[in-house]
């Protein structure tokens, strides 16, 4: 569309979006949408749709909207309409929900074969007649596993197996194909995030404050200590080998950490409110379900640490990235798949 000398959308009372932050979302999530000619002549507030639904506003001015992106959306596009006009529909990525009624605390983990797998963790000490689900690659919801107490970390070993930290007591299990599940280790203190190495050695987050390394023939190091979290630590793999961790503590300017493969701590970036589950694409950037700037959602780090809020979502504690661009996210009661132009590590198992 053209206009004429001394004209411009705005004054021709059409909105136009420039660019939306973050481009990504669960239903639930802010987005801001930045742009010109939002408001009426008479200042009368404009609507925000997403496909066909409308949106509720939490900010509002001529140039500058924060939305909420409405329960049920799945148009991947947003459009704001005043009294005379209608903007041009705008890309956005909207996360679809494939699961409810879940209780994940951490990384939801994807095997080889497109199965994905969450927790019901429960409250502390309680039995739950569900503890782990398996959700098939057509997302059928599976009950898998019911014989665990506060399940928390999933890790998928070299060789396909589900591995399960229980926080309740110490210990971890590793889970067969038909759903049994048998205690493979015990005494890690408050367990909670897992990850393999490369050599297929298992790690395991104590919250109280060790990271513990144990060998495939189950012998037990302690490998790094950490200030206490209080709530969880979450691992994750560099490409690179080494060891990152996040876990909120008493501060609302939290850390992730990384750690060498001899044991050495580093701080790799500091800033973020509650840190939770991570994961690295192929380019070695670091996503992770956290705060970051007073936006909740998931946050990409460089590797040259430059922090950026790429997702929004309040309620979300972990994810999984494929390789084939496809991000599955957990938030506290439910599981939502993205089709995102973000490519994670091969998958394992």
């Amino acid at each position: 569309m053209k206009f004429g000398f001394g004209s411009t959308p705005e004054k021709n009372g059409m909105p136009h979006i420039e660019r939306i932050s973050p481009t990504a979302a669960i239903p639930g999530g802010e987005v801001t949408v930045y742009g010109s000619g939002f408001t009426s002549r008479n200042g009368g507030r404009p609507l925000v749709r997403f496909g066909d639904l409308e949106a509720a506003l939490s900010l509002c001015s001529s140039n500058r909207l924060i939305t909420r992106v409405p329960e049920g959306a799945t148009s991947n596009t947003i459009q704001v309409v005043n009294a005379q006009h209608e903007s041009q529909p705008f890309p956005v990525s909207l996360a679809l929900q494939i699961a409810d009624n879940l209780h994940p605390v951490a990384n939801p983990v994807i095997d080889s074969l497109g199965n994905i797998y969450v927790t019901f963790s429960g409250p502390r000490g309680q039995r739950v007649p569900v503890s782990l689900y398996k959700i098939t690659p057509n997302y059928a919801v599976k009950p898998y596993v019911t014989s665990l107490i506060n399940p928390t970390g999933l890790a998928v070993g070299p060789r396909g197996e589900l591995f399960v930290s229980c926080r309740h007591d110490g210990t971890i299990h590793r889970v067969a194909p038909s759903g049994q599940s048998e205690q493979w280790v015990e005494g890690m203190g408050i367990a909670t995030g897992l990850a393999f190495d490369r050599a297929g050695n298992l790690f395991v987050g104590d919250r109280s404050g060790t990271i513990f390394k144990i060998s495939p023939s189950r012998e037990i190091f302690v490998f790094a200590t950490l200030e206490p979290s209080v709530a969880a630590y979450h691992l994750a793999f560099h490409p690179g080998g080494e060891l990152y961790v996040s876990g909120p503590t008493t501060s609302s300017y939290d850390r992730v950490y990384r750690i060498a493969q001899g044991g050495d701590v580093h701080v790799f970036y500091r800033g973020l409110g509650r840190p939770q589950g991570m994961a690295f694409d192929r380019d070695a950037n670091l996503y992770l379900a956290a705060s970051y700037a007073g936006r909740r959602g998931i946050v990409r780090i460089s590797p040259q640490g430059h922090a950026e809020h790429v997702l929004s979502g309040s309620a979300l504690v972990g994810l999984a990235l494929t390789p084939t661009g496809r991000a599955i996210l957990a938030a506290n009661s439910a599981l939502f798949t993205l089709d995102w132009n973000i490519r994670g590590l091969p998958l394992v198992g």
